[in-house]
């Protein structure tokens, strides 16, 4: 029989309201799967839907997937794991059968998550991961952050106890539970032989089963396998021009990911830096695709400043020391050393015009993340995710934040991961208020 609730309004009074569940339908469960089907009968159903099951419906049931979603994460009894809706279908012999589907958007037993937007965070390091693990729906980290950050930093791998980045991965699986999506980064996208990085990613499936394995498939714009040295040797500068690749180069990431996928992986596109990445990003299908924020707010920072600084004085070695920042930055290509500077001020106008600075849609650097957004929701990739990463500063979480609140973007909030260092979102959790009432009430208790 169908349970009976108070729903309490805001101004105190309450109604009587009757609240189906998969339990009021009394059907009888699968043979063999009756303490899968407990777990989900508690699920609410509509009156619609109620009449209509029952008028067809005969047995209840669960999918093989969710027989093995249960299995595969051990989930206690009478529960569902996080990171999976719950999705129910009738079948023409009137079977309703129970299915689990992979959705970060979603807590333990098919609870929705607090908020739309997803937290993710930036970091290949279990010490700093655990404490915000329950907060989390989304990992990612790439080769600087598994070696350079964690594996080969004293400071940070205490007593060198991780030796392989597999091993890293393993202990983060185990720390964030099944309902945290992990993207694991290729060590090599330019790797010819693609039977290769099917093994690397076979790997990473077999630490982080396929439901929580995202597949990091970077953009590779000029570079390739034979040139990829140039990154590595001397004094590491590229030769060619980031606007010039052949188009084998530019999309070898975009084919590789429509690959990977092919094989059953999810992906997360990673290396965007400017929205106009983003329509020909979404053409590899991917599950994420990502907006960089702290490089792309600096840079523009910088050019604003060398442009205002040159139109005061007029100063030539203004614009040298622009050519200087051009090159360093990989704007401008290692041959290009005398490059012409009225060309240089003319990049440096163009690209602050392009990017909205002077303007509301980008002062705050995030006229990319608004771009991709509104992509987004005019695309056919209804599962598809913008992380928004590579935050800094005292004003880019709270001016995302900020974003996020806005009404224009109330329909696609749920479709937002943000991620950063857990150090930098953790100074986002206090401010200067925080400790003074702590004093307040900690005193208050040692005179009691």
């Amino acid at each position: 029989m169908p349970a009976t609730t108070i729903n309490y309004s805001r101004d105190g009074g309450g109604k009587a309201a009757v609240v189906y569940t998969l339990r009021s339908l009394e059907l009888v469960p699968v043979s063999g799967q009756e303490t899968y089907v407990e777990r989900v009968l508690g699920l609410v159903i509509d009156d619609l839907d109620f009449k209509t099951i029952v008028e067809r419906a005969t047995y209840l049931g669960v999918s093989q997937r969710f027989i093995d979603v249960i299995d595969t994460f051990k989930t206690p009894a009478g529960h569902t794991p996080a990171g999976f809706r719950i999705e129910v279908s009738l079948q023409s012999d009137g079977l309703f059968q129970a299915d689990l589907i992979r959705d970060i958007s979603y807590d333990a037993d098919g609870l929705k998550r607090p908020t739309g937007m997803i937290f993710s965070a930036d970091s290949a390091n279990p010490y700093e991961v655990a404490p915000i693990a329950p907060l989390l729906g989304n990992l990612t980290c790439n080769p600087g952050i598994v070696y350079d950050s964690f594996i080969n930093n004293p400071k940070a791998n205490v007593g060198a106890k991780f030796k392989t980045r597999d091993e890293v991965i393993l202990e983060l699986a185990h720390i964030l539970g099944p309902g945290c999506d992990v993207s694991v980064e290729l060590n090599n996208p330019f790797e010819d032989d693609f039977n290769k990085i099917i093994e690397e990613c076979e790997t990473f499936k077999e630490i982080l089963t396929g439901y929580r394995l995202v597949v990091k498939v970077p953009h590779t714009g000029p570079i390739n396998g034979t040139n990829v040295h140039e990154l590595l040797t001397g004094d590491k500068r590229f030769s060619g021009s980031y606007k010039a690749p052949t188009t084998e180069d530019a999309f070898r990431g975009h084919r590789l990911a429509l690959k990977l996928r092919e094989h059953g992986y999810r992906i997360n596109f990673t290396l965007m830096f400017e929205p106009y990445q983003s329509a020909l990003a979404l053409q590899a299908k991917p599950a994420f695709i990502n907006a960089f924020m702290r490089q792309r707010a600096t840079h523009s920072q910088a050019f604003a400043s060398f442009v205002a600084k040159f139109e005061r004085g007029r100063d030539e070695s203004v614009l040298v020391e622009l050519r200087e920042f051009l090159l360093a930055n990989d704007f401008l290509a290692a041959p290009d050393v005398d490059h012409d500077l009225l060309d240089c001020l003319r990049i440096a106008r163009d690209t602050i015009t392009y990017r909205h600075w002077d303007s509301p849609f980008g002062s705050d650097g995030l006229d990319s993340v608004r771009h991709s957004l509104r992509l987004l929701r005019r695309s056919n990739l209804s599962d598809t995710r913008l992380i928004i990463c590579s935050m800094d500063g005292d004003y880019n979480y709270p001016d995302i934040d900020n974003l996020l609140a806005d009404p224009e973007y109330a329909d696609v909030v749920d479709r937002v991961v943000l991620t950063a260092d857990p150090v930098y979102l953790a100074r986002f959790a206090s401010t200067p208020q925080v400790i003074g009432y702590q004093r307040k009430f900690m005193n208050a208790v040692a005179k009691a």
